[in-house]
């Protein structure tokens, strides 16, 4: 969504010599060569029709304030928590660096333009450009929107076109987008599903089996679930969390409160200033007694 720049509303000052650093140079400099690639997320305010939130951007508004813009593509959520896209939005992918870079050199900026814009090195600009030669229109259709790194790539045209597709299936089901994962995937492979000419290198005596290859995927595969499930209760548990610490900090401030509590119910009270000191959402026991 389109939105006028002062619409927005900061959710987080900035420092007053933020325009010094090095990252802001970065964003400016990449702005004027390439546009905007990340748009900032913002949300809007219950309250005031017509205004909203800047969860992720800051940097990115200054910058564009600061070249006279007045105008921004937005993603829009209806998710007040940043820590959401702070964890999944504000990086680019390797494929989504991918498209951005060919993008920019088919609009006929220079490779070392935009090695200056994006702080890298030209030969890293080439790497990024050829990311998905050698990979199948399969696979790069499935990962085009994954976190997966330049070296997960690298993996995957050692294999051929179907076990490209075979991988990227599991990364995708598994939600598992790491580099190991993936050479875990290519020790597996079969050698008739390997890219021509391509070798897995000679065996070590530290070589992995394929029995030992398919016990890690199904380990994997039980632990990924495990880890979904964390993720998908994280921001409840954590704002259930601080409402309650919240509380018991305003309760424990009051004296005649405490003084009851140690006197009647001492082991209450250890609970309670457990929970009131707490910095971060807990596992174990302590969880347990804040629900």
């Amino acid at each position: 969504m389109t939105l006028a720049i002062d619409a927005l509303v900061a959710m987080k000052p900035l420092r007053p010599d933020v325009k010094m650093s090095s990252k802001y140079r970065q964003i400016v400099t990449s702005i004027k060569a390439v546009g905007l690639v990340e748009p900032p997320v913002v949300i809007p305010a219950a309250d005031q029709p017509g205004v909203y939130y800047l969860l992720d951007g800051h940097l990115r508004i200054q910058a564009l304030r600061d070249l006279g813009e007045t105008s921004v593509d937005c993603l829009v959520s209806r998710d007040d928590e940043a820590f959401t896209y702070n964890k999944r939005v504000n990086r680019l992918s390797a494929p989504q660096e991918h498209r951005m870079i060919a993008r920019a050199i088919e609009r006929g900026v220079s490779e070392a333009r935009l090695a200056e814009a994006l702080g890298i090195n030209v030969s890293g600009i080439q790497r990024r450009a050829r990311l998905m030669d050698g990979i199948s229109d399969d696979a790069a259709e499935l990962l085009k929107d994954s976190p997966c790194s330049l070296a997960v790539f690298d993996v995957l045209r050692k294999m051929g076109p179907m076990r490209q597709r075979e991988a990227a299936e599991m990364m995708v089901g598994h939600s598992n987008y790491g580099r190991p994962f993936a050479m875990a995937l290519l020790a597996a492979t079969a050698d008739a599903q390997l890219a021509s000419g391509k070798r897995r290198g000679k065996p070590t005596n530290n070589t992995v089996t394929r029995e030992q290859v398919a016990r890690l995927e199904r380990e994997l595969a039980t632990l990924q679930v495990q880890i979904k499930s964390v993720e998908e209760t994280y921001g409840l548990d954590n704002l259930h969390l601080t409402v309650a610490k919240a509380y018991l900090v305003k309760l424990l401030g009051n004296a005649r409160v405490v003084r009851w509590l140690a006197q009647q119910k001492p082991e209450y009270l250890t609970e309670f200033q457990s929970i009131a000191e707490l910095t971060s959402l807990p596992t174990g026991d302590v969880a347990a007694a804040a629900e």
